[in-house]
């Protein structure tokens, strides 16, 4: 059982009925914004800058359907942590052999380095564009940076929660801005959310990245574990509660990370669709918009580029910590895990590698852990002898099937494709 802090006070006050309006969400807000992080990755980026310069605001639409399978997968993954008191690795090494969970392990920490490197580079790309430092320097700042945020955790999970938020603010001000100064024409916009269409086989391949890329592996692990002792239910009727004020953290912060890819691709087709150019280099991105706009939108952007890059590097170094302790019951210092972590994208930068084309080679690899991230998570939510009272509904486990069977796939059409 968790020491008790002013945060669970407050959430066991609203549990016992004595808190009521707005103030009874508060205490059960953070954990969501901390997974959301994973949403808003460089990846994000390049993937939604090229489908608004290719096809304007027609795949709008796509990045909506995809905050909504988002929504219900965080979903699950914030229900097995209240249900249980432990997180997705935990309970996998529990239920399956040796073996497995060691294959498990290996597989999500591959993926984590991987997720990490497209993160890590976005971040020291943001760096580059920003103040015209050498890739290699940005590099060993973004590493500093980095170091700096995970001093959060140390100090609490609410200054954590509370300094992930700030930046996610900030890249929500950075878009909020460029989409302003863009003036997208909101006709269109509007046409693009409702109106489901493809624009030939390009563009389906486009939809398939997007929709292929919304679910993030370490995303499912880690918000298992930011729920399963961050306030305790101690009966069924408790955790139903919890998972109710629960599930409102998880909505807020997927409009929220679902704005700002919106928005990207918004202004990418307000920008380069109107006058004909395609952009899938995000350093191409930041000259055309210093170029059609101004140099406030290129920094706008070179920012929220550089902010989203340090938080999400961040939450992957938690994730790696998580999928270490569940699925081998080993733990290493944070601080060392982060360094070694770093190594990759190091190496990568002082190769010389093009950055776009990292941030690609690092969504194949992460295509291939989806499916064992997903799976086990609508196995063990439907199990009733795990969950107990949070079972799954019969409803709410087919359709997590076929969002699993969706997502995984599009990864693997993806990941043929992209190799072949």
């Amino acid at each position: 059982m968790p020491k008790t802090n002013k945060t669970t006070s407050n959430a066991r006050a609203v549990l016992r009925g004595e808190v009521s309006g707005i103030k009874r969400i508060l205490p059960f807000l953070g954990p969501a914004f901390i997974a959301a992080v994973a949403y808003i990755d460089p990846g994000n980026f390049a993937t939604n800058i090229t489908a608004g310069s290719k096809y304007g605001y027609l795949l709008l639409w796509v990045i909506a359907v995809s905050n909504l399978m988002a929504v219900l997968i965080q979903s699950l993954s914030a229900k097995l942590g209240i249900a249980t008191q432990k997180n997705l690795p935990e309970i996998a090494r529990e239920r399956f052999s040796k073996g497995a969970s060691i294959f498990l392990w290996i597989q999500s920490e591959l993926v984590i380095i991987a997720t990490d490197l497209a993160e890590f580079i976005g971040a020291a790309l943001g760096l580059y564009l920003l103040f015209d430092i050498p890739m290699v320097p940005a590099a060993l700042i973004t590493a500093v940076g980095s170091f700096a945020i995970l001093e959060l955790q140390r100090r609490g999970y609410r200054s954590l929660e509370a300094g992930i938020a700030a930046m996610v603010l900030i890249v929500v001000l950075a878009f909020a801005l460029q989409t302003f100064l863009a003036r997208p024409d909101l006709g269109e916009v509007a046409k693009g959310l409702v109106l489901p269409k493809f624009q030939g086989v390009d563009s389906i391949l486009l939809g398939a990245g997007i929709l292929g890329a919304t679910v993030m592996p370490h995303a499912i692990y880690l918000h298992s574990s930011l729920t399963q002792n961050r306030i305790v239910g101690r009966n069924d009727r408790e955790k139903k509660q919890i998972f109710k004020f629960e599930f409102f953290d998880i909505v807020i912060a997927m409009i929220i990370a679902g704005a700002i890819n919106m928005s990207m691709l918004v202004v990418s087709a307000a920008l380069f669709h109107k006058h004909g150019l395609v952009v899938e280099d995000l350093n191409v991105a930041y000259d055309q918009f210093k170029h059609y706009v101004g140099p406030v939108a290129s920094i706008s952007f070179g920012l929220g580029l550089l902010i989203a890059g340090l938080s999400s590097s961040s939450v992957g170094t938690m994730s790696g910590d998580v999928v270490m302790q569940g699925f081998i019951n080993r733990h290493i210092n944070l601080y060392l895990r982060r360094a070694i972590t770093m190594i990759p994208p190091l190496a990568i930068i002082i190769l010389g590698v093009n950055p776009t084309s990292a941030l690609v080679i690092s969504q194949v690899i992460l295509s291939f852990g989806i499916a064992f991230a997903l799976i086990p998570l609508i196995i063990f939510t439907s199990n009733k002898k795990i969950m107990g009272a949070l079972v799954n509904h019969r409803i709410t486990t087919i359709i997590g099937w076929i969002v699993a069977g969706l997502v995984v796939a599009l990864n693997i059409f993806l990941l043929i494709e992209t190799i072949f």
